[in-house]
């Protein structure tokens, strides 16, 4: 045995064990991608990288830990497995830290990196470091940089003037997905609307291809994730309508996905922060109109779409005309309906539309039922009906929809308006283009030179990266929408690289999760100094086999890396069109049935735990807490147990006396027959992400061992050596400290991660019986030894004849069979 295996054989003492073994760990490197047999088939295993906020909380320690047991599973099967990690290093809290403290963002950043680093290798990770990144190092932001010069020139990078969500706290844009109930995700300030030029990338080309490739995802994705992102990209079908506006030359075309409701369109609806309202309100509705506006954009999108939200709006003082009655309908300015939504604009069909409904009940407008609503309504009914049945009150001028099903009446409407020029079939989504620019320093500078006479101009692939100047502190201040960016002259005047005249660069940064949306393939070759990732060295790895990480990121990250992955996919760099083979979204770790918080006082400190049991405890009750997506209440659970079960079996390893490679077919039958279908049941365990119970069966297997030991020859049976050793290879998907000790305590050199798998001996998985309970009202009264294939009718006739004088002449009124192992008698 080598000096540093070398243990006290008499105390588990968690504090050596974690000193002794972190430097072996070190020195022998043992996870580093491409050091496993020749050949050997390739497995990425992926976390969401942590954003360097202060050190590790129980979410990163859950986290980490769900994923190690599949890193270190597939290194013990004899998998070449990637494990990097990585740092989401640029963001707001570096940059109000900064100025909280008249400070340098990149110090706190990277000060915390290193607070995290050391308590992620304390924390005994299968991680191969030499692939480390941090998304705020040049030498990646480079790479963004890059990226986004590729979607410019493919049409996907595009700046617009827009109505946008502005935080008036952090003082930048914020993307719908980072807007929650109306205020900013991050600092909870109430989010206003502004008017501002901003960069977006056209993930809207993308929607088809994101909603198809999800059926590649069912059943490796959870359900709901894809529920999410379906219902976030929103497709509809249904037609493009045009009304003509009284005093206006063009028509104002509108989406529905409802045609057939046409003659129930009593009124039409302009979003009232569309440039439309302020087009078609007439002089005499002007002062009305913009008192209304200043009101509509103090409420968020969510706010205005809210179902209970009064519906508030004023006339315009204009008609439309509804193409298929000729009638004039109303124009009113309304806040239910989206500057960005299609036009928009909507035909108000209050019949059949309970916004719409709501709004002309407020108002006083007409409303028409166009769909009969089916037996069981009440007499007279005034809402509105939104369900199938047939239509009615819907014939006119060369169409007559009366008698049909909605669907007959949607196709047939639809083909009456391409008919008459009036429509077309379409398609839309909800989905809107990515809002990335922001007006923030501590991010990647958008690598574009504005010219006076050359317009936007790229930044030249040689000139990357566009490197952020020296600001700190109250020069990372800004006010009325400028970046902090605008306030360095000598870094934003630039000669243009197109025709050396005066220029000045883009003042604003990228969304961090442009950087996150791509780092996993950077992970593949993070030392190439060519391209973003060298495709050839991508190409084994992706897609990642599995990413585990937080169900809040089903619709941001997620749907962003999809895209990106599907851009790049075009542009030849990749093989592949998803990014994430499987996803395992982990529960909250919460406390006292609430999420954890400094101001409710029910925050647990990570480190404190790992003082007080150790690193392997705090694992081992994370994992084994539960299904990795249920929540993990830690007032609920007890490291204290954990800790006292890695003590058990720490302990066998000492009672071993049998030599290693001993031949365990002469030991302990049964025992054998335990530790076999164990490891066949991890496996299964594994495979299912049930990681949970894999440690139930260890702490079985434990407990059969002790037993093993103590009623029979003790250590010295061979049996028990292949049984504890067992435990030690699974241990060491938990509780890597611990095992590694029990490892060295049998006489192996290190390291107990990169051994063998244990091979299941198939004969030993056989039952040859198995035992029956036999319960006459519910209490047992036989019990069987039986086939593990005995049919329902033997099993019944046996255990009715073993309990027969229990039964005593009474009516049997019930037998309930689960065969092979329960029969339960109920008698009258």
């Amino acid at each position: 045995m080598s000096a540093e295996a070398r243990t006290d054989p008499e105390v588990y003492d968690v504090a050596a064990i974690q000193e002794r073994w972190r430097p072996v760990w070190e020195r022998l490197d043992p996870f580093r991608a491409g050091t496993a047999a020749p050949g050997a088939e390739k497995r990425y295993a992926l976390t969401m990288f942590p954003y360097p906020s202060g050190d590790l909380h129980m979410g990163h320690a859950e986290v980490f830990a769900l994923n190690d047991v599949l890193a270190r599973y597939w290194w013990l099967r004899g998998y070449d497995v990637l494990n990097p990690i990585g740092w989401d290093s640029f963001g707001l809290p570096a940059e109000n830290a900064a100025i909280r403290n008249g400070a340098d963002p990149r110090a706190w950043t990277y000060a915390n990196i290193e607070t995290q680093a050391e308590s992620i290798r304390r924390y005994g990770l299968a991680f191969d470091w030499s692939r480390r990144l941090h998304t705020s190092d040049p030498e990646y932001y480079r790479w963004t940089q890059w990226l986004f010069l590729r979607f410019y020139e493919r049409g996907l990078a595009y700046r617009k003037a827009s109505p946008v969500n502005w935080c008036p706290q952090d003082q930048t844009v914020l993307a719908n997905e980072q807007v929650v109930g109306g205020h900013c995700e991050r600092c909870g300030t109430a989010v206003t609307k502004r008017e501002l030029t901003q960069w977006f990338f056209k993930v809207t080309d993308y929607a088809q291809r994101l909603l198809d490739d999800m059926e590649d995802l069912q059943g490796a994705w959870p359900d709901r994730v894809l529920t999410m992102q379906r219902n976030w990209i929103g497709r509809s079908e249904g037609a493009h309508v045009r009304f003509t506006i009284e005093g206006r030359e063009e028509p104002v075309t509108v989406f529905t996905t409802r045609p057939d409701t046409l003659f129930g369109a009593t009124f039409f609806v302009v979003a009232a922060d569309a440039p439309l309202a302020a087009e078609l309100v007439t002089d005499e509705q002007r002062a009305a109109f913009e008192s209304y506006l200043e009101e509509v954009r103090r409420a968020s999108d969510i706010e205005r779409l809210a179902a209970d939200r009064p519906k508030t709006g004023v006339f315009l003082g204009r008609y439309a005309v509804n193409p298929v009655t000729g009638q004039r309908i109303p124009v009113w300015a309304a806040d239910y309906v989206l500057a960005d939504y299609g036009t928009g604009a909507i035909m108000a069909v209050p019949g059949g539309d309970e916004r719409d409904h709501a709004f002309a009940v407020a108002h006083g407008l007409p409303v028409v039922h166009t769909v009969q609503p089916p037996e069981g309504f009440p007499e007279g009914f005034e809402g509105p009906y939104t369900g199938d049945g047939v239509v009615i009150a819907s014939a006119g001028d060369g169409i007559d929809l009366d008698g049909m099903t909605v669907p007959e009446a949607t196709r047939a409407m639809i083909d009456h308006l391409e008919r008459r020029g009036l429509g077309t079939r379409a398609v839309t989504y909800r989905l809107r283009d990515w809002l990335l620019s922001r007006q923030r320093f501590w991010g990647a500078p958008i690598p574009v030179v504005h010219c006076p006479g050359c317009g936007e101009v790229p930044v030249p692939d040689d000139q990357l990266p566009v490197r952020l100047p020296d600001l700190v502190g109250d020069q990372l201040r800004q006010e009325g929408g400028r970046s902090p960016l605008a306030n360095a002259t000598d870094w934003v005047e630039v000669p243009c690289p197109r025709c050396g005249g005066d220029a000045r660069r883009d003042t604003d940064t990228m969304d961090t999760f442009v950087d996150s949306s791509w780092y996993f393939l950077r992970y593949c070759s993070p030392d190439e100094e060519t391209r973003p990732f060298d495709p050839e060295r991508v190409r084994p790895w992706m897609p990642a086999h599995s990413y585990v990480g937080g169900v809040e990121h089903a619709i941001l990250h997620l749907l962003y890396s999809r895209f990106f992955v599907k851009v790049l996919h075009d542009m030849g760099m990749v093989e592949v069109t998803e990014p994430f083979a499987t996803l395992l979204n982990q529960g909250q770790v919460i406390n006292q049935g609430k999420a954890m918080s400094k101001s409710l006082g029910n925050g647990v400190d990570l480190g404190s735990m790992i003082d007080a049991y150790g690193v392997d405890a705090v694992r081992l009750t994370l994992v084994f807490a539960g299904p990795p997506e249920d929540d993990i209440d830690w007032a609920d659970m007890s490291p204290g147990g954990s800790l006292r079960f890695l003590q058990r079996a720490w302990r066998l390893a000492g009672d071993v006396t049998s030599a290693p490679g001993t031949d365990p077919t002469a030991g302990d039958a049964e025992l054998r027959r335990l530790t076999h279908r164990t490891v066949r049941a991890a496996e299964e365990l594994i495979e299912a992400r049930r990681f949970n119970v894999v440690v139930a069966r260890t702490m079985e297997l434990v407990n059969a061992t002790r037993k093993a030991i103590d009623a029979g020859p003790g250590g010295a049976d061979p049996a028990v050596r292949e049984a504890v050793e067992t435990v030690a290879i699974l241990l060491s998907l938990v509780a890597p400290y611990t095992a590694e000790d029990m490892w060295a305590r049998l006489g192996h050199e290190p390291t107990v991660a990169r051994t063998r798998w244990p091979e299941v001996d198939e004969s030993l998985l056989v039952q040859e019986t198995v035992t029956a309970v036999v319960q006459v009202m519910g209490k047992v009264r036989a019990r069987l030894e039986v086939q593990p294939d005995v049919s329902e009718a033997d099993l019944r006739e046996r255990a009715l004849a073993a309990v027969a004088e229990h039964v005593d002449g009474r009516e049997v009124r019930r037998v309930i069979v689960r065969p092979p192992s329960l029969v339960n008698v109920v008698v009258g």
